[in-house]
């Protein structure tokens, strides 16, 4: 396994104050806060190349745990090794391994051209020559760069400084790559090129790749894995698929009819109408052809599609469940504790 944590835990303590000259008397003399753990007993394993989302809702933990693996910062407890190495105790060599990007901070320079900033990053990792202006290129090329690579970063919009981010990360060819909210606030257009882009250097290079995105868009167009965490633990780890079965989130039946047939009467009540396309909900692929066989005796079917149940969905439906069991059993505890 290329990257493995064991019982991985990170507390932060928190000191409560109405100033800042308070609170630094707080630490001073010793005065204890709340702590608070952000991540806890986080275990897990991943292979080699594998595309992982690492999803979770705000606060669950998740840039945490990207800043762990990437040595910024140091467990409160648990181990972490990536490649053999511990992040923290090898820094230095953890960071000739790895490329990290935040969506909301910049490793370029900001009155730089683009290029510059990248011979800097060509110095810093030492990387050769020939290579440099070969992934360069390719890069470039890949993501439809054009002249921004001659342009100051402040003068570039977001989605061509995005683009520039993600050749940073990238440049000096490493094995692991951790990606927090790389298309946060993109265009579509700019979005699709990125998206490509790491499919292709995930496919091509065996780059292991873990994203954490609020955009489930990334998320289903390029993560076969999902890790779910939740108040810093694990909620799920498997497939798209296997999430979505154990949500049981119902599919659609999507089915094109001539215009003119739009106002017949349907065996089935749509879930919803779109110019001359009609949406059908089930749950088992086994009602798909008798749906069909019905349907046909209503309309000329034109085309059939069938849609998974959105991932986004699946989340909202997963975090609804929790939120109420977890309220049902508070209920039953105060109803036990009053008995």
């Amino acid at each position: 396994m290329i990257i493995t944590t064991k019982n991985l835990c990170r507390d932060y303590v928190i000191y409560y104050g109405g100033t800042s000259f308070r609170n630094y008397f707080t630490r001073m003399f010793g005065m204890k806060g709340e702590r608070k753990r952000v991540v806890d007993n986080l275990t897990m394993e991943i292979a080699e190349g594998e595309f992982v989302g690492y999803l979770g809702p705000n606060g669950a933990g998740k840039s945490t745990t990207i800043k762990m693996l990437s040595g910024v910062l140091t467990p409160t407890s648990g181990e972490i090794r990536a490649l053999g190495l511990d992040p923290v105790k090898d820094r230095k060599k953890h960071a000739q391994n790895i490329g990290v990007l935040y969506g909301q901070r910049s490793q370029l320079w900001w009155d730089l051209p683009l290029t510059e900033s990248f011979e800097l990053l060509k110095a810093i990792y030492r990387i050769p020559d020939r290579d440099y202006k070969r992934r360069l290129n390719r890069f470039a090329e890949a993501l439809h760069m054009g002249d921004t690579l001659k342009r100051p970063v402040r003068q570039l919009s977001l989605g061509e400084r995005m683009k520039g981010e993600i050749v940073a990360a990238l440049l000096h060819a490493p094995p692991i790559v951790f990606l927090d909210e790389p298309t946060i606030g993109l265009d579509i257009v700019s979005k699709n090129y990125i998206q490509e882009f790491l499919r292709m250097i995930n496919r091509e290079e065996k780059t292991t790749i873990i994203l954490t995105s609020h955009n489930m868009d990334d998320t289903e167009k390029l993560c076969k894995r999902v890790i779910l965490i939740d108040n810093g633990r694990v909620m799920f780890d498997g497939t798209q698929d296997s999430l979505r079965r154990l949500i049981q989130e119902s599919k659609l039946l999507v089915v094109d009819v001539p215009v003119e047939q739009m106002g017949q009467t349907s065996p089935f009540k749509p879930a919803k109408v779109e110019e001359n396309r009609l949406f059908f909900e089930f749950r088992d692929d086994s009602e798909v052809l008798p749906m069909l066989s019905a349907l046909s005796n209503s309309y000329t079917i034109l085309k059939v599609e069938i849609k998974d149940a959105q991932i986004e969905k699946v989340l909202q439906q997963l975090y609804l469940t929790k939120q109420y069991n977890a309220q049902h059993q508070q209920t039953e505890q105060a109803v036990r504790s009053e008995q």
